[in-house]
């Protein structure tokens, strides 16, 4: 296990100049990225491999990081991808028994620079106040630099506004897992940055799910014969994604049962002619509140996400690209963000959070079931036209 207890120096720059001195923690030297802080208490082995995060600076506001140590059973994807890691107080020993090696081994192993022992509580706050910006961690031999030099990386990065990541993460070929229960058929996955208990949970409502590479056009989709279409969570922003919002008009003019969830949710919002924004810090963790408008009930759930569909929150809309009505479905309560859209006249659906929260909590997980109970009733009634 790698020493928790280093004195090698560490320091975390924001663009606006602001520094902050810390440990070396992970792997050492130089790592760019957006800062943003994500809320949960838990579950930082999913949040450090969601493929949503890379890019990004992930700072936990949870103090203490690292007790359970990483094991080989609950990943989402292949490896760690947040762009560096920022914690308060890691934790001295790994304790549970499921445990393979601890936090500070794999990051390093993953070659994720990190940093500890900074306020984390004072970083959060200037982020709230002055929006998520660009950063970078350096430690070992770069945390000599100048301020000047140090600064001047940070401010030579690129903006996440603007970029497209989803070829980083997608897969290069499709993969294919089999239905755990009575099979619905072929569902296709266009997988911007999909997360294992997200195919896991389709799985298990009688799909077969192909996850495609985020390169596959329309007919890729319509050549495995597919009951419906699914896009993923991913990084990015949503406005230079023209090309998956392009094919996701054509599943739609095919008519094809449609779930996006995240940045899928974003592009159903582009597809139906909605525009997108960033928003100042974003929503990540497992504790935010939604309103589905639909039963009036509140759910607790799991976001990452640093932008957001503009769309109407209240009444029935066209869609401007004419798709027939469109009403939002749910809404956050912190700051009545878009959380979710329906479309009245064509079967698609989508929301901004994460309903698989393998680290919980597990209020949205029914959409699964919504999405299922979609694809059946469409299926029964294309087969009743015929």
């Amino acid at each position: 296990m790698t020493s928790l207890f280093t004195t090698e120096k560490a320091v975390l720059v924001l663009e606006d100049g602001t520094r902050y001195a810390g440990r070396a923690y992970g792997a050492r030297g130089t790592t760019l990225g957006e800062v943003v802080f994500s809320t949960g208490m838990t579950g930082y082995q999913e949040t450090l491999t969601d493929p949503s995060y890379a890019g990004q600076i992930v700072l936990q506001t949870a103090p203490h990081i690292g007790n359970t140590g990483m094991n080989g059973e609950d990943p989402e994807s292949r490896r760690i991808w947040v762009a560096g890691y920022i914690v308060r107080d890691p934790s001295r020993v790994v304790s549970n028994w499921r445990a393979d090696e601890s936090l500070d081994d794999s990051l390093a192993r993953d070659g994720i620079v990190g940093i500890s022992g900074i306020d984390t509580r004072a970083v959060t706050r200037h982020i709230r106040a002055a929006g998520s910006m660009r950063g970078a961690i350096f430690s070992g031999d770069d945390a000599t630099l100048s301020d000047d030099d140090q600064l001047e990386r940070v401010k030579s990065a690129p903006n996440m506004a603007g970029q497209n990541l989803s070829a980083a993460v997608s897969v290069a070929a499709t993969e294919v897992t089999r239905a755990t229960t009575d099979r619905i058929g072929n569902l296709a996955v266009l997988d911007l940055g999909v997360k294992q208990a997200t195919i896991d949970n389709l799985a298990a409502r009688g799909f077969d799910v192909h996850v495609l590479p985020q390169t596959s056009t329309i007919d890729d989709i319509r050549a495995i014969d597919p009951v419906a279409v699914f896009y993923s969570n991913g990084p990015g922003d949503p406005a230079a994604s023209d090309a998956h919002v392009e094919m996701l008009r054509g599943v739609l003019d095919d008519k094809l049962p449609f779930f996006g969830i995240c940045f899928g949710n974003q592009l159903l919002g582009r597809a139906l002619g909605f525009g997108t924004y960033k928003l100042p810090f974003g929503h990540r963790g497992i504790n935010q509140p939604v309103l589905d408008k639909a039963t009036g009930r509140v759910e607790i759930t799991a976001h990452n996400h640093g932008f957001a569909v503009d769309a109407p929150l209240e009444g029935e809309v066209d869609s401007p690209n004419g798709y027939g009505r469109v009403e939002v479905s749910h809404i956050g309560l912190n700051d009545n963000v878009v959380e979710g859209l329906r479309a009245l006249d064509i079967p698609a659906f989508s929301v901004q959070y994460h309903p698989e929260a393998a680290a919980g909590p597990h209020d949205a997980n029914y959409l699964f079931d919504r999405f299922r109970d979609l694809v059946v009733a469409t299926t029964a009634a294309t087969a009743g036209e015929k």
